[in-house]
Order: C-alpha cells, then structure tokens, then sequence
C-alpha cells in the first residue's frame, strides 16, 4: 500500500514539474513572440517616417523628423544605459532619470502623432514651433546622459588599462630578471690529499721567537759539531747532574 501512494506521488510531482516546464516555455515564447512584433512594429513606422520626410516637405515633413529624431535619441540612451547598468552600479540614478524622461518623450510622441492627422495647415505651423523647442530639450537631455554613460565607462576601461599594463610590466621585469647577484667567491679551498706547505703552519711572530737572539742584537749561536762515528761520547757524569740522572756507566766488553 505504502509503494502505491509513493508512486502516485511521484506521478503526481513528474506532471507538475512538466506543467510548470511547459507554462514556463509557452511564457518565454510569447515573450520573443511580442519582442518580435514591437521591433517589427517599430522598423515599419521608421520606416514610413522616412518616407514621410522625403515625401511631403513643409510642417507634415517636419513633423516626422521630429519624431525620427526622438526615437533615436532615446533609444540609443536606452541601450547605453542598459548595457552600462550591470557592469556599473552606481548607474541606478540614472536609470531613474531616464525613466521620468521616457516619459516626457512618449507625452511628446504622442502630441507629435496627433498633429500629424491635424488638417489645419496654420494651426499646424503654429505649434510646430513649440513641439520643435520641447523634442530638443528632451533629445538633449538624453543625449547628454548617454554621452556621459560613455565617457565614463571609456574612462573606467582606460584607467583599468593602464593599471594592467603596469602590472604587465612589473612583471615582465620580474621575469627578466631570471640569473640572481652572487656574491664575491670564497678562496678556494685546498685540494683532498694536498699537504700543507712548510709555511702553512707558520703564524707571524713565530719565526721572530724561534730567534730571539737575531731581534736582540746578539748573535746566533754556532751550531755544535754532531759526534762523529769514531769518537766515543763522553758519558763522564757531568757537576750539574743529580745521582738519579746519571747515566750508568757502560761496562766493557772484552
């Protein structure tokens, strides 16, 4: 019993799971789908401003570039902004901004839009005047925040340039420096198996104390004559020598 509620959970969780899959696809679908139709919406009416302008000089000629001035302006604000926007946080002010802007330039299309179905030629020219004035300001205003939105952010890529490149150099340098400074090389030690010379072991001074006689002014004493291989040594006990350093008398030997 307990097996079949488990599987009838789980039939149920797989059909919510693929409704909510499926409503989720149907959403993003519509919402290419209408993306789709306002760009095309949008090229169309463009286009026939275009043809407006080059068609139909005077104010209904006017009235179109306006409004093809308008739209550029602030669609051009609109992608600076929102391709800027989450690289830089500090834009959030100015996205504010341009949404109360946008909404001085739809009242403005909108205003724009109706005189052109105006069939009074002179009330026309007299408020294109006033609808010139108010496309200027708002186009300057978006310009204005769209120029600064791309000064900064060339500053930004600039500056962060120029820190990696001083860091590329540092350590290009560092990479260069690939042999380190050894200091002076100690004598060279003696060979194994050498022996010291006769003047290895010799210290200054000690030569001057092996004779005494020579620093003194006196003169060195002459060597004493070896014993000869036919002389006998004398072994006569000598006044100096005490009983017990004597030497015994060597016996002879017939």
């Amino acid at each position: 019993m307990e097996a079949i509620w488990i599987l009838l959970t789980l039939f149920v969780l797989i059909m919510l799971a693929g409704v909510y899959g499926v409503v989720r696809g149907v959403r993003a679908a519509k919402r290419g789908i209408d993306r789709t139709v306002q760009q095309a919406r949008v090229t169309v009416e463009e286009t026939r401003l275009r043809a407006r302008q080059l068609a139909q000089p005077g104010p209904a000629g006017e009235l179109a570039q306006l409004r093809l001035s308008l739209r550029g302006s602030m669609r051009a604000t609109g992608q600076a902004l929102q391709a800027a926007a989450p690289q830089d946080r500090s834009l959030s002010e100015s996205l504010g901004l341009f949404q109360r802007l946008s909404t001085h330039a739809l009242d403005l299309e909108a205003d724009l839009k109706r005189l052109e179905q105006e069939p009074d030629r002179a009330r026309l020219a007299a408020l294109l005047p006033e609808m010139r004035e108010r496309t200027q300001r708002i186009t300057h205003s978006a310009d204005s925040l769209r120029w600064a939105v791309q000064e900064r952010t060339h500053r930004m890529a600039h500056d962060d340039l120029d820190s990696l490149g001083r860091e590329i150099e540092m350590e290009a340098g560092a990479l260069r420096h690939w042999t380190a400074v050894e200091p002076d090389e100690p004598l060279a030690a003696p060979e194994a198996g050498s022996r010291p010379g006769p003047e290895a072991g010799v210290r200054p001074g000690s030569e001057a104390r092996m004779r005494p006689g020579s620093e003194a002014g006196q003169e060195p004493e002459p060597p004493r004559p070896s014993p000869s291989l036919g002389t006998r040594p004398n072994t006569e006990p000598q006044a100096w020598q005490k009983p017990w350093q004597q030497s015994p008398r060597p016996e002879n030997t017939a």
